[in-house]
């Protein structure tokens, strides 16, 4: 009888190559994603500034929405 093998210790990846595989392909994540990337921002209302030299950009409006209507 032999005994129970755990994973080889040598492997070289624990976790998937990319976020693509951990995302299901009709997972609602993905219907919010082409959702928001189709919309205008600016017909919505949302305006576009500029940071000062010395500030830090701001996030992609659409990142923002992205993870607003996914944590509600």
């Amino acid at each position: 009888m032999e005994f129970i093998r755990g994973a080889d210790r040598e492997q070289i990846l624990l976790l998937p190559e990319s976020i693509e595989e951990y995302v299901e392909e009709n997972g609602s994540v993905r219907i919010i994603d082409a959702y928001v990337e189709n919309l205008d921002l600016q017909e919505l209302g949302f305006k576009r500034w500029e940071t000062k030299e010395t500030g830090r950009p701001p996030y992609n409006p659409k990142d923002m929405m992205k993870l607003d209507l996914l944590g509600n």
